[in-house]
């Protein structure tokens, strides 16, 4: 299976690495600096556009993203 972080975006962030999504089943995928990926489940659109477009992705996803949407560590 192939990541969404793998055909998403690299970013500049101290904690995100890369973002992927995919916007038919709605699920973000975060791979952080540390290795680790994880897909979170049923995100809007919407809220994706936001976080790619925030300022400070680390900061977004902790105010946004984290412990609002269920997760499954890959």
């Amino acid at each position: 299976m192939q990541h969404l972080v793998s055909i998403g975006w690299t970013v500049t962030s101290t904690d995100i690495y890369a973002i992927g999504y995919d916007s038919d089943t709605q699920t973000l995928e975060v791979e952080f600096n540390t290795g680790s990926v994880y897909d979170y489940a049923d995100v809007p659109q919407g809220e994706y556009d936001a976080f790619i477009g925030s300022d400070s992705k680390g900061k977004y996803f902790h105010a946004n993203i984290k412990n609002r949407y269920s997760f499954v560590k890959l």
